[in-house]
């Protein structure tokens, strides 16, 4: 089997993009240039851009977002979609790398499910974080206990 050129995996992670988090995110996502780092099988599992690191696309097919993937389909998907915005008297923890809890969640896509790959931002829509969601958007906003979103990296910007 012959194995894919770095095009045709771009090809790929845009339309798996577009498919997690909605038409656009693909193109917003992997544009430019594009590195991408294969397993030993050959399967795309690193993807970095001059800018950072973008994401990571996992063995069960999904993308884990880095920062540099947080900004780039922040700036490409309208508000809400795919974030979890948090109170200013939590920002510096999140920026920081500390998970995101459920009582200082103000406003989140209430389309939002658990293991959802998401954005924290502040309330300015600044991206604070990219995470996996651990509750779906109606218990972030009625809890006041547990975590909302496991943060993987912060920004510290």
């Amino acid at each position: 089997m012959e194995e894919k050129s770095d095009e045709e995996w771009v090809l790929d992670l845009q339309n798996i993009a577009d498919y997690q988090f909605g038409k656009g995110a693909g193109e917003g996502l992997f544009t430019g240039d594009i590195r991408i780092e294969r397993s030993r099988t050959g399967r795309a599992r690193q993807i970095h851009a001059e800018e950072g690191y973008i994401a990571t696309h996992t063995k069960g097919g999904r993308l884990s977002l880095g920062i540099e993937g947080g900004k780039r389909l922040r700036e490409s998907l309208e508000f809400p979609a795919y974030r979890v915005m948090v109170g200013e008297e939590s920002e510096v923890y999140v920026r920081g790398g500390k998970n995101a809890f459920a009582k200082f969640v103000v406003e989140v896509d209430p389309d939002i499910r658990p293991k959802d790959e998401v954005m924290v931002v502040g309330e300015n829509d600044c991206l604070l974080a990219v995470g996996r969601a651990k509750m779906s958007a109606d218990a972030m906003l009625e809890f006041n206990r547990g975590v909302a979103v496991k943060v993987r990296e912060g920004q510290l910007e």
